[in-house]
């Protein structure tokens, strides 16, 4: 029995109906054709399907797109406006924080995060802030300098 949602995803109202079981990755990829969030590991331990759900980090393989009903989300692919990358996203680009790309989408969301909360974050609380989501090819430090550039540009430094 197909349960009514009804989403907002970067800023556009979305309503159907959706089998109960149906995660939220799948919906917004499989539904919604918003492939930029990543289908990792399935269990919420990489990190790449995490979108930004009223505002608040979340592993997209972890809830229900039910679940979500009524919600606002944010992807990778909310984040740049009228073509301009969002400063996170250009801080990836601009200090080489990503490689195979595959967790990269992941990673700039809880990156965004944690400069909505704190707008100058220390080296410690970014990398304490992207715990749980993993890279297997960069070493964390460009991400690191990424999320400081995005940061410093944020705040007008």
């Amino acid at each position: 029995m197909k349960q009514a949602i009804s989403i907002n995803v970067n800023g556009a109202d979305h309503a159907g109906e959706v089998e109960p079981r149906l995660l939220l990755v799948h919906y917004l990829r499989d539904v919604l054709g918003l492939t930029g969030t990543h289908i990792g590991c399935e269990t919420s331990i990489c990190g790449a399907c995490t979108i930004l759900l009223d505002g608040q980090a979340v592993k997209s393989c972890t809830m229900f797109a039910v679940q979500a009903d009524g919600s606002n989300i944010t992807t990778i692919e909310g984040l740049a406006t009228n073509g301009n990358l969002h400063p996170m996203q250009e801080g990836f680009w601009e200090c080489h924080g990503l490689q195979c790309g595959y967790c990269t989408p992941g990673m700039i969301i809880a990156a965004t995060q944690i400069v909505d909360r704190n707008p100058n974050p220390s080296r410690d609380e970014i990398r304490h802030g992207l715990e749980g989501n993993l890279c297997r090819c960069t070493g964390y430090q460009h991400i690191v300098e990424a999320v400081e550039y995005a940061a410093a540009k944020k705040s007008g430094v």
